[in-house]
């Protein structure tokens, strides 16, 4: 188990000490439930509080929020397949959020803090999707996830700018290292 101390870790070996574990995958898995959960919400008071309605970024941020909507329910699924019912545990802004969210101040540098999280996302759901030892379940939900990640990445990244990437990227990094992921 990674500890703030110990040397970042890459995603796939992240990967392979949680999936071998059961008890370290169902935490992970309600842990994704909870950040599925809680990015539709996340996003939507985005949208709410910086697009104007009808905007691209209004369409879009409404977009992603309804597929993480949709990956709450596919995770929900995984759990409720192992016995566990799907419920938000443990606070949602513990970690990550907690480094990159107040970075937060306008459209441009949420959008940007979305664009990191989910290229750091990406990393580890590509591990996961591609793994042939990955529980065949889980593999084929992440492969479903994996795509309308990578669009979700691109979208945000759009509605930044770069000075709003750079801004937000020492807040990311706080967030990566809170993970003991690496960059």
């Amino acid at each position: 188990m990674h500890t703030v101390d110990s040397a970042p870790r890459t995603s796939a070996a992240w990967w392979a000490e949680t999936r071998t574990d059961p008890s370290r995958l169902h935490a992970w898995l309600f842990a994704q439930y909870r950040g599925e959960v809680t990015a539709a919400r996340r996003i939507l008071a985005l949208r709410d509080a910086h697009a104007a309605p009808g905007s691209r970024a209004h369409r879009l941020l409404t977009v992603i929020a309804g597929q993480e909507r949709d990956h709450a329910d596919w995770v929900g699924e995984l759990l409720h397949a192992r016995g566990l019912a799907p419920v938000v545990v443990g606070a949602p802004e513990a970690r990550y959020w907690k480094q990159t969210l107040p970075a937060v101040v306008d459209l441009e540098t949420g959008c940007a803090v979305g664009a990191h999280a989910e290229a750091m996302r990406l990393a580890r759901i590509e591990a996961i999707a591609g793994d042939a030892a990955a529980p065949p379940d889980i593999r084929e939900v992440f492969a479903r996830i994996l795509p309308q990640e990578r669009f979700h990445e691109r979208a945000f990244r759009s509605l930044a700018t770069p000075a709003s990437l750079a801004a937000t990227g020492a807040a990311h990094e706080l967030g990566l290292a809170v993970l003991g992921l690496e960059a």
